[in-house]
């Protein structure tokens, strides 16, 4: 007897795939040439990609002594521009780089920093991994699903409350590990760190976004948007100096990433001098 689709066992099934869910946006992974065609004509990239944007696209590729290594940056350009890699931002950065816009979505669907949807103003990740979730990483989670939702219709991973791209609209994510582990629990806004975080605090933290205030982080860089923070990562900063300064100094480290380098400092403790051991002979084929 066959199954409808694919199961685990000896069984042969009706067809060799598995329908997508209603939660999978198909044409968004792998887009139809036709639908994907279609949209480009309603929309030429010139109407949203203007000229500054191609100057810049051009910038990132004299960087790079073979161009489609400034693909990563690339879709860092797109997303500052739509707020996340549409299609159409697809089809852009393929014809920079003269690539297809298979191996451009090949890259933007592989890593997760690449939004398939378009994001709020503010891009709001909370780290769930082992450490943080076992600190209330996963409550803190859950508490902003319901407040930035409700009770009957959670906000879910990479879903909007308020319109995307609008002013104190914001993307909620859960987020695999921050680096962050002695600052447990940690949130991030637009890649910049809220360390030591109760969902109170995260409530707060979100409502003063919605209400357009810009909190400062815990450590790093001030507050940008999630646009603004992604065409920093495509490179481009303010040209003025002071401007500059503003945009990218801020302590990086804290008391507690520093604590064991200063009792080591303290107690006068080094690491063991590396010798110089010899290589084990390699018997000649």
């Amino acid at each position: 007897m066959s199954t409808a689709v694919p199961e685990p066992g000896p069984k042969d099934a009706v067809t060799t795939h598995a329908a997508a869910g209603p939660d999978v946006d198909v044409v968004a992974i792998a887009p139809d040439p036709e639908v994907a065609a279609g949209i480009i004509e309603d929309t030429p990239l010139e109407d949203i990609f203007d000229a500054g944007t191609t100057a810049q696209a051009q910038e990132i590729i004299s960087r790079y002594p073979m161009s489609r290594s400034a693909l990563l940056p690339m879709l860092h350009l797109v997303q500052s521009v739509q707020g996340y890699v549409s299609q159409e931002g697809i089809a852009f950065c393929a014809k920079q780089l003269d690539l297809s816009d298979a191996e451009v979505s090949a890259v933007a669907t592989f890593y997760t920093m690449y939004k398939r949807k378009p994001c709020g103003e503010h891009l709001v990740s909370v780290c769930t991994n082992t450490l943080c979730a076992a600190m209330g990483g996963d409550a803190i989670y859950k508490r902003l699903q319901t407040h930035l939702g409700s009770e009957e219709e959670p906000l879910g991973h990479n879903e909007t409350a308020g319109t995307p791209n609008e002013p104190g609209s914001i993307t909620l994510e859960h987020a695999e590990c921050l680096a962050a582990c002695d600052l447990a629990p940690v949130i991030q806004v637009n890649y910049e760190y809220f360390d030591n975080q109760t969902e109170d605090k995260a409530v707060a933290l979100v409502d003063a976004l919605r209400a357009g205030k810009k909190p400062a982080p815990t450590r790093g860089a001030p507050l940008s948007t999630f646009k603004g923070a992604e065409l920093q990562l495509a490179g481009f900063f303010p040209e003025d100096e002071a401007a500059y300064r503003r945009d990218v100094d801020g302590p990086s480290q804290a008391v507690e990433t520093l604590r064991g380098a200063k009792l080591a400092q303290e107690r006068g403790w080094v690491a063991p001098v590396a010798q110089d051991v010899p290589l084990p002979e390699v018997e000649k084929k």
